[in-house]
């Protein structure tokens, strides 16, 4: 179930202090101050949705900020993707200051100072996720505090899927929810790659077709027979299109798909519910058709066997 936290609880005079006490605890170490005294209001909702927290905050005009003191005591590292939904607020980092308002969104990273600035009743709704999920898929250093609008398709299309996933938080499994986060990451990595190549004319294109190739790819991993041909053929492109979508991914076709199974095998194995089946059978049902090249290849990504790996044993 969602929780929810609220300042208005508090007296008057502890209000301030409370929701500092409240943001800090559902997101990261931060300073807040504000200018309206016994008239502060605040209140946060939030949710699991897997490995990433959604949360709804509703408050008035402050000032929030992320410390080299606060980031120095911080023992985890993440990016968060703010959405607006009422009134605006300003986030600065990174040198760049962006303003989100309904339908916009900006992201900022914890590992780095920032500010946010609301100068009167705002409410967001934030996806906080590791910072490695997306710093695996692309550089954001050069977007951070940058406003990703309605009026760019991928933005918008990023901007709805992260709202409609948020609204799952504490309501699907871990599996589930973690799918829907890395497919949420993939979006934003899309909207973000965008941005950063946006002088060449066919990046959009480019960007959406990748997200097809790659979420086709995802939905037959279970065929052992899936290939190059038989994905651009589905998708009505040519298989060197592929490899080219791929490259400029820093991948290949080949890589990608042995990456997505050994994934989706650790997450099975890792599984409670999926204990009493057994390590071929998991491998099995992600493609792979050699054990001996499963075992293998597996030890490779995750330094232990696939036994080791579900019992929890360490990595050498």
């Amino acid at each position: 179930m969602p929780t929810r936290f609220s300042a208005d609880d508090a007296p008057p005079h502890k209000r301030l202090a409370l929701w500092q006490d409240i943001i800090c605890d559902v997101y990261v170490q931060l300073d807040c101050s504000s200018d309206l005294g016994s008239s502060f209001h605040g209140s946060v909702s939030s949710g699991a949705l897997g490995h990433a927290l959604c949360s709804t905050v509703s408050s008035c005009a402050q000032r929030v900020a992320r410390t080299p003191a606060r980031i120095a005591r911080a023992q985890q590292a993440s990016v968060l993707f703010a959405l607006g939904t009422k009134g605006h607020g300003g986030v600065t980092q990174d040198g760049r200051e962006a303003v989100i308002r309904p339908g916009e969104f900006a992201f900022y990273d914890t590992t780095r100072p920032y500010e946010l600035q609301f100068d009167g009743d705002f409410s967001q709704r934030i996806l906080q996720v590791p910072r490695e999920l997306i710093a695996r898929r692309v550089r954001t250093e050069d977007l951070t505090a940058t406003t990703f609008t309605s009026e760019r398709p991928l933005d918008k299309l990023a901007y709805d899927f992260i709202a409609s996933i948020c609204e799952l938080a504490d309501r699907v499994d871990a599996d589930t929810a973690n799918r829907l986060t890395e497919q949420a990451v993939d979006l934003v990595a899309m909207a973000i790659a965008d941005r950063l190549d946006g002088a060449r004319p066919a990046t959009s294109h480019r960007a959406a077709m990748l997200y097809r190739l790659k979420a086709h790819i995802q939905s037959r991993l279970h065929d052992p027979q899936l290939s190059v041909a038989g994905v651009a053929a589905a998708l009505g492109i040519s298989p060197r299109y592929v490899s080219d979508l791929f490259a400029a991914d820093a991948t290949s076709f080949q890589r990608y798909v042995l990456a997505q199974r050994l994934e989706r095998c650790a997450r099975d194995l890792a599984a409670p519910r999926q204990a009493g089946r057994q390590i071929g059978e998991i491998a099995f049902a992600w493609g792979f058709n050699d054990l001996s090249h499963f075992g293998r290849v597996f030890r490779e990504r995750f330094g232990v066997s696939p036994r080791d790996y579900r019992h929890g044993r360490p990595t050498h």
